[in-house]
């Protein structure tokens, strides 16, 4: 039986925190202990914020933290073809669909919904997609897209959930109301997401899956606050025909106010903590794990 294989998959938008090193650390840990493989990730999709020095930080950080990888790197900036392949696939199946609403006519549109009550979000509570795209008829979609309007390409929802039937995943984890073991996926409650944009042939959503298929993760160890956006993630294998690995949801490091930490709110580097001396074994310690 081949061995179990972890990730840590690091976007270069920003320098890596203690909620990035508890996630890294756990990888490693867990695979040492199965005598599993581990592997490095580069997710640089997003052009306009991924910058080569984060990516290089990157490196820096792990190696000060002890992590050892194989290699090469695996960077989805270099695997753009198959996500247009994917994203191919998926629209002759009928599963996509051009919206050519801007964020904001987006916004627009959700304040007028809003007064009639309250409008449904998702579970990072960004509104759902209030617009009517999916109903355009093809000629019209067509003639959109050739006068170069911008447009997201959007996941129906509904015809990707009957194709595709219930679902479920195995957590090992948890989830942050403690959900575990065989957990009933909800694809739903994210609405009509979108997989790609006019000018980006990939998403998150999108490009995790084939990523990890690929390169044979049998287990996911990530933050909690990725454990709803899984669902997405088993309806998408489901759709493509991808194994779906084993998730573990570890909770979050917490800033002093309980917020969960992030790179656009400053959240401390681990470059900055090096510098004022830290040792890798005092931040183990600091983001909750033992001494190995």
């Amino acid at each position: 039986m081949p061995p179990p294989v972890f990730r840590f998959a690091p976007s270069p938008n920003g320098l890596l925190h203690l909620g990035h090193a508890r996630s890294a650390l756990l990888n490693v840990d867990l695979a040492r202990a199965s005598g599993g493989r581990f592997l490095l990730r580069i997710e640089d999709i997003d052009a306009t914020r991924c910058r080569p020095d984060y990516e290089q930080a990157i490196y820096e950080d792990l190696a000060w933290l002890g992590l050892v990888w194989e290699q090469p790197v695996r960077r989805q900036s270099e695997h753009l073809a198959l996500y247009r392949d994917a994203i191919a696939r998926l629209t002759q199946e009928g599963l996509l669909y051009p919206a050519f609403e801007s964020r904001a006519d987006i916004a627009r549109l959700v304040a007028e919904r809003e007064r009639a009550g309250p409008w449904p979000r998702d579970p990072d509570g960004a509104p759902l997609y209030p617009g009517h795209s999916g109903q355009l008829s093809r000629a019209e979609r067509e003639r959109r897209r050739l006068s170069g309007a911008p447009y997201a390409l959007r996941l129906d929802m509904a015809a990707a959930m009957a194709r595709a039937g219930d679902l479920v995943w195995e957590e090992l984890g948890s989830g942050p109301d403690g959900e575990t073991g065989k957990v009933a996926a909800r694809p739903a409650q994210w609405g009509d997401v979108i997989l790609a944009r006019k000018d980006t042939p990939t998403s998150y959503h999108l490009s995790v899956v084939i990523d990890d298929a690929l390169q044979g993760v049998t287990h996911v160890v990530r933050g909690q606050d990725l454990f709803h956006a899984t669902a997405v993630h088993r309806l998408l294998q489901a759709l493509l025909g991808l194994p779906p690995p084993l998730y573990r949801h570890h909770p979050l490091v917490l800033d002093d106010l309980g917020h969960k930490l992030s790179k656009s709110t400053h959240a401390t580097a681990l470059r900055d903590l090096r510098a004022a001396g830290m040792t890798p074994a005092q931040l183990r310690q600091l983001v909750g794990l033992t001494a190995i």
